[in-house]
């Protein structure tokens, strides 16, 4: 990836919607260009999926839940998997006992219960830990 794909993907962070034209006219290159550059990226396995994202007190009923995930061999296939999974919302990178971290979004328990078990089954996850969000405290 050049400076051409990273200013792409950061301008696509902040409007995945942003049409082709627009792209093109804020990087200053042709609409062709931003075409090939996003097949590019799609095909290699860089952006994995567009995605919409609401302010955390948008949807005050659904459940968030942390799963800490323990990765035994290739974790780059597991994260692959996990960037597919609808209710992934978030995924870091940690160090200590846990590889991973996945900050889940569900609108109910059944859903949570479903969305952990596609987890548990990727190859390569060899232990998961969840704790469910009950409230959040401001200052």
């Amino acid at each position: 990836m050049d400076d051409l794909d990273h200013r792409l993907i950061a301008a696509l962070r902040q409007d995945a919607r942003t049409p082709i034209a627009t792209l093109a006219e804020q990087l200053g290159v042709a609409r062709g260009t931003v075409t090939n550059r996003l097949g590019k990226l799609e095909r290699d396995g860089v952006i994995v999926g567009y995605t919409l994202r609401l302010r955390p007190d948008a949807a005050p009923d659904e459940i968030r839940a942390w799963t800490s995930i323990a990765v035994k061999g290739h974790q780059r296939a597991v994260v692959r998997a996990l960037l597919g999974e609808p209710g992934v919302a978030e995924l870091h990178d940690t160090n200590g006992r846990w590889d991973l971290v996945a900050e889940l979004r569900v609108a109910e328990l059944a859903e949570l219960s479903t969305v952990l078990e596609r987890i548990r089954g990727i190859p390569g996850v060899s232990s998961t830990e969840t704790s469910v969000h009950l409230q959040t405290f401001r200052s």
